[in-house]
C-alpha cells in the first residue's frame, strides 16, 4: 500500500514509518521544505507539503493516509488551530478528493469532549473537531486516542478500548505499531478507541486477546 504519513519526522512518526516498512508497505513522508529528514529510513519517499497551507493533490496516488502530526507543546493556540484542527481537516478533505481508501487519525485521550476543560482544553477541542470532521467525511476511518505519551520502546502488550486507564501512559512505539496496523489491516475500521501500554501481562486483567469485531481489550504479539 502507498501510505502518506503526516508528521513522519516527529517522535511518533519516525517509529510509524519504520513499522510500515517492516510490514512491507510503501510509506511516503509528508514534510515541509525545511524539515529535517535525516532520521527517516534511507530511501523513504518524500512529498512536500505544509499542514498550515496544504495544496491540492497532496494525497494523490495514496491508498491510506495517517495523521500523526502535531503543533507541539511549545506552540500557542493559533498554531494548534492551524495544524491540529485546520491542517488535519484540510488533509482529510484532500484525501477524500483523491479517493484515499482509509484515513487513520492519531488523536488524544480527552478528545471525545466537545467542551473540554483544563490546561489542554484548547488542544483537545481542536483534536475533537478534527476527529468529528473525519467521522463525517465519508471515508473509512480509524481514530486512536492514546493516554499520556512516553518515549519508551514497545511494551509487552497494549490495552485498547474501555479497559484503558486514562491516568496510565502509552509509549510512542506502541502507538506507532497500532497506527500502522490500523492503516494496513483495516481491523480497526470505523472504531474510535483509547490506548495504553501494558508494562507486563499482569497489567491486563484476564489476559484477553483482541476481539476483532468489537471493543478491543488487548493487542499483543
Amino acid at each position: 500500500m502507498n501510505i502518506l504519513v503526516a508528521g513522519a519526522t516527529g517522535k511518533t512518526g519516525l517509529h510509524l514509518v519504520r513499522e510500515l516498512i517492516d510490514l512491507g508497505q510503501n510509506p511516503t513522508a509528508l514534510v515541509r521544505e525545511s524539515s529535517d529528514t535525516s532520521a527517516l529510513p534511507e530511501g523513504v519517499d518524500l512529498r512536500h507539503g505544509d499542514l498550515t497551507n496544504l495544496q491540492d493533490g497532496v494525497c494523490n496516488g495514496m491508498d491510506a493516509v495517517i495523521f500523526a502530526a502535531g503543533s507541539g507543546g511549545s506552540t500557542g493556540p493559533e498554531m494548534t488551530d492551524k495544524v491540529d484542527r485546520d491542517g488535519a481537516k484540510r488533509l482529510i478533505d484532500l484525501a477524500h478528493a483523491a479517493g484515499v481508501k482509509r484515513f487513520v487519525m492519531l488523536s488524544s485521550v480527552g478528545a471525545d469532549q466537545a467542551a473540554p476543560r483544563g490546561a489542554l482544553a484548547h488542544y483537545l477541542k481542536a483534536k475533537h473537531e478534527a476527529d468529528e470532521h473525519l467521522k463525517t467525511s465519508g471515508m473509512t476511518f480509524s481514530i486512536l486516542r492514546p493516554v499520556a505519551l512516553t518515549n519508551d520502546g514497545r511494551s509487552a502488550a497494549v490495552i485498547l478500548g474501555d479497559k484503558v486507564d486514562p491516568s496510565a501512559t502509552a509509549s510512542r512505539a506502541d502507538v506507532a505499531h497500532v497506527l500502522a496496523d490500523a492503516a494496513v489491516s483495516g481491523r480497526f475500521d470505523g472504531i474510535v478507541q483509547l490506548l495504553q501500554s501494558a508494562q507486563d501481562m499482569s497489567d491486563v486483567q484476564g489476559g484477553k486477546h483482541p476481539n476483532l469485531s468489537g471493543t478491543h481489550d488487548l493487542l499483543k504479539e
